[in-house]
């Protein structure tokens, strides 16, 4: 027998909603206690950014089952939407708690710990991220800003450099190295660093800022 909630999962990665969401209406017509259709259907609505609903969703599956660490992340995403990252927070470590081990939950975790502002915190959950996947370019973005955020810079700068060998087209990575290499007194580097950031986004102001400073700093020494 075909698995309806399958299905409906196929249809949502084709962007075909609507399919998805009779798909799963049916399977709680048929079974109102499925909680995996509530988390599908969950993942669904926060898919079209209809948040409160799809949060309600997230919940009635817990309430039928609590052990199921996805329903836990779908909540924790929708919340971190809302930028309710308490919410999130707590949501990603109950995913967690449950067993879920994927990098995503991991690089989320982070995240809400960054926006708190507890950057300390966030470190060893990026850190773990990329163990899981080490081919995540925003996550060993993120890592970077937050060790440059405590001023690890050392620590930061193959964080960044890694983002570029995966997307060299990363003008916030070329940026926040010419930031560490300024910070480092590596002036050419940083001036190097600079300008490709604009090469990608002439509009980039921090980086065209950056470059004004590093060329100053050439002109009176």
């Amino acid at each position: 027998m075909i698995d309806k909630n399958s299905i409906g999962i196929q249809y949502m990665q084709q962007g075909k909603y609507e399919e998805a969401a009779r798909i799963f209406n049916e399977i709680l017509e048929q079974d109102p206690n499925d909680p995996i259709a509530y988390i599908n259907f969950g993942n669904l609505l926060a898919a079209v950014g209809e948040n409160v609903r799809a949060i309600a969703f997230f919940n009635k599956a817990i309430e039928i089952d609590d052990s199921l660490a996805t329903a836990y992340f779908g909540a924790g995403n929708t919340y971190y939407n809302q930028e309710d990252y308490v919410k999130a927070k707590d949501n990603f470590e109950q995913a967690v708690k449950l067993g879920l081990q994927e990098a995503d939950v991991y690089f989320m975790l982070a995240m809400c710990l960054a926006q708190l502002g507890q950057e300390k915190l966030a470190l060893p959950y990026f850190q773990r991220a990329i163990e899981l996947n080490d081919l995540d370019e925003e996550a060993h973005f993120q890592y970077g800003l937050c060790l440059a955020l405590l001023e690890m810079v050392d620590e930061a700068i193959p964080h960044f450099e890694k983002t570029i060998e995966l997307n060299d087209e990363h003008p916030d990575a070329y940026y926040n190295l010419g930031v560490a290499y300024a910070f480092k007194d590596q002036s050419e580097k940083a001036l190097e660093m600079f300008e490709n950031a604009l090469n990608i986004q002439p509009d980039h102001f921090l980086a065209a800022n950056g470059k004004k400073n590093v060329e100053e700093f050439f002109r009176k020494h």
